[in-house]
Parts: C-alpha cells; sequence; structure tokens
C-alpha cells in the first residue's frame, strides 16, 4: 500500500497524524490498519462521544461480549469498561509497531477517564490507574481534562509513571498550568523511581470550538471591526499556545535538567480540527497548524478531504506570535470577553463528554437488559 503524498508531507512538516475515532468494527475489519498503511496515521484518540457512537451503533460488534457480560451479571459501568478497554488494547496492538519504530513518540491511543469525575481529583487519579491496568498496554494514553480539579490530577497521575493526553484545553492560561502539572509530575516520577524515558504526554489543544463561540458573538457584535475578525480566534489561540510550549520546552531551563534524565516534551495536540463553520476551507485546522513537535487528531472527514486537497503551510505558526497577539488584543477591543468565552467552552466541553456517556450508559444498560430477557 501507498501512503498518501498530502499527508506525508504533512508528517514530514513535523506533524503527528492521528485518527480521532475509534470502534470494533474499525479494528476487526482492518480499517485501523489501512489508515496506518495509507493515511500516516501513528496515534488514535477516543472520547466519551466516540464510544456513545460506536458502542450504541455498533451493531453486532459488541453483541457476543455485551451478552457473556448480561450473564455473569455485570452492571453497566463494568460492562462500559470491558467494551472500551478491550476496544482501546486492540487498537494499542495495532499501532505497537508504529510505537517501536517511534521509540514511543507516536503508535499510541488514548482513552478518557469518565467524564463524570472531571471536578474530582482523587477520583480521578484512581481511575486513571485502573485504566492505565487493565488496558496494560505501554502504548496507551490517559486522557484527562484541564479543569480546575483535572490539573493537579494530572501532575498525580503522571508521578505514577502513567502517560497522560491532557483534553478539553482552551485557553493559554489552562496550558501553561498543564506544562507546569507535567514538569511538576516527572520531578515527583523521578523521585518515585521511574524511567521518565517511558513517561508522555501531550497536551489538547481545541480549536474549531473556539471559532465557533467566538464568531457567534462576533455577529452578535455586528459591528465591521467584529465582522472582519471572524474566523481568527481559533487559530491565534493555537499560535500563542505553540509560542508557550516553546518557551517551557525550549527555552526555559526547568525543563533541560528533566531532559537530562530521559523525560519527553509535552507536545501539543491540535483537537477539535474539524471545521464546524461550512464557509471556512475544510481542511483550515490542519493545513493552517504545521509545526514541529505537534499532534493533530483528525476526524475521519477532514482527514479524507486533507488527502484530497489540503495544503502543508510550513509557516503558519512558528513566527506568528506577534500577529496573533494583535488579534487578541482587537477581539478585547471590538468586546469579546474571553475569560468568559473559554470558561464557557471548558463547561460546554464536558457537559458533551457527561451528555455522551449518560446516553452510553441508558443505551448500553438496554442491551444488558434485553440480553438478560
Amino acid at each position: 500500500m501507498t501512503q498518501n503524498s498530502k499527508l506525508t508531507e504533512l508528517s514530514e512538516a513535523g506533524v503527528s497524524v492521528w485518527l480521532d475515532d475509534l470502534s470494533r468494527e474499525l479494528i476487526s475489519s482492518g480499517g485501523l490498519q489501512e489508515y496506518v498503511d495509507t493515511r500516516s496515521i501513528v496515534g488514535v484518540t477516543t472520547n466519551p462521544s466516540i464510544f456513545q457512537n460506536a458502542i450504541s451503533s455498533g451493531g453486532g460488534a459488541y453483541a457476543d461480549q455485551i451478552n457473556g457480560l448480561a450473564a455473569a451479571d455485570t452492571d453497566v459501568d463494568v460492562t462500559i469498561t470491558a467494551l472500551t478497554t478491550d476496544d482501546v488494547r486492540s487498537a494499542c496492538d495495532v499501532l505497537a509497531p508504529v510505537f517501536e519504530a517511534t521509540d514511543g513518540l507516536d503508535g499510541r491511543v488514548s482513552i478518557e477517564v469518565d467524564p463524570r469525575l472531571a471536578n474530582k481529583t482523587a477520583e480521578t487519579v484512581a481511575q486513571a490507574v485502573e485504566l492505565w491496568n487493565l488496558v496494560d498496554r505501554p502504548n496507551l494514553y490517559i486522557k484527562i481534562p484541564a479543569t480546575e480539579a483535572g490539573v493537579p490530577a494530572i501532575a498525580d497521575v503522571i508521578a505514577e509513571g502513567i502517560s497522560v493526553n491532557v483534553t478539553l484545553i482552551f485557553s493559554v492560561e489552562r496550558y501553561r498550568e498543564v506544562m507546569d502539572a507535567y514538569l511538576d509530575g516527572l520531578d515527583r516520577a523521578l523521585r518515585n523511581g521511574h524511567d521518565a524515558a517511558r513517561i508522555a504526554s501531550v497536551a489538547s489543544f481545541f480549536v474549531s470550538r473556539v471559532d465557533t463561540e467566538i464568531d457567534d458573538r462576533l455577529d452578535k457584535i455586528g459591528t465591521p471591526e467584529a465582522l472582519e475578525l471572524r474566523g481568527k480566534a481559533g487559530l491565534a489561540n493555537a499560535r500563542l499556545a505553540y509560542a508557550a510550549y516553546q518557551e517551557v520546552f525550549e527555552t526555559e531551563t526547568r525543563f533541560p535538567d528533566l531532559q537530562a534524565h530521559g523525560a519527553l516534551a509535552q507536545r501539543p495536540l491540535w483537537a477539535s480540527t474539524g471545521t464546524k463553520n461550512a464557509e471556512y476551507p475544510d481542511t483550515l485546522y490542519v493545513s493552517e497548524l504545521v509545526a514541529p513537535n505537534t499532534v493533530n487528531t483528525v476526524p475521519g472527514k477532514t482527514l479524507e478531504a486533507f488527502a484530497d486537497h489540503g495544503w502543508v503551510n510550513t509557516s503558519s505558526i512558528v513566527g506568528q506570535e506577534g500577529s496573533s497577539r494583535e488579534v487578541f488584543a482587537a477581539l478585547r477591543d471590538a468586546g469579546v470577553d474571553l475569560d468568559d468565552v473559554f470558561a464557557v467552552l471548558e463547561r460546554e466541553g464536558v457537559d458533551k463528554f457527561e451528555k455522551a456517556w449518560t446516553e452510553l450508559l441508558s443505551a448500553t444498560s438496554a442491551q444488558l437488559d434485553a440480553a438478560r430477557s
């Protein structure tokens, strides 16, 4: 099989392309392997919405396992944990050769803690450890949301030698807290006797949702100056995040001490990169977020769009800090309350995943009841 040339070019520019999707059918059909072989996919991310869609609409792919769990009188929470960890473990096995070939940089699969724990630090840590042990694969990431309660949990989980994908990051300020938590966790992990070279982390910085929220506010403001700023906030925010990453991991003195013990930089991961506004190019948040040592987690539809007509703008992030700050200054001058924007997005992000998880619980409970009847 041959890799797509556009995605190869993106990878060669320093972007690790991960698929933002997973289902049992995708694994068993060979579809995930085909993504690896032809679309430069070197990682997979999941979230509660992805699992809700996969299991609720998965047809017979999960039937035998659900029937067996029902016969064992397994409750719905344990059932969902079994279904999701089995899928993630299988995906880890598919990506194991990538993990080996990249010395653990890529070839990873993410699974998220129960979104109902987003505001509970100790419970998040406990479930992160549980999921890590259940999946039992070195190329696993545990996803932890960057809520106020999640940030200390990140440090605690890293300190246990567990690799973490930090999710639901919307502001650069919160991103800096996440990077500090990662470094704190690495310090503690080394003191706990863990090999820093075996601990990895990415920080999932959400993009398109920022434009959706801010564009709506700009439309309501309605001035020519406000309308001119539509579609600029998401990219500017990501560019400022990358500048913060460079500052912490390439300029400041704290990380080199950890790096001397084998520690890896926590790479920025661009999430929510499917374009939600039909007026914008459908590969906007891939083509214009190109920089070394980054990850872009891409929905299948966006991946195919990029393979067909995407472009690689290698000057889209590096050196854009000044112009991005100008965008943010203009947004504030136009009347956009950015602090409120980021607070709303975090709250809505948690709510969305909680809703998806609740729907998954309900659908799976009904399948268990049907299997027992």
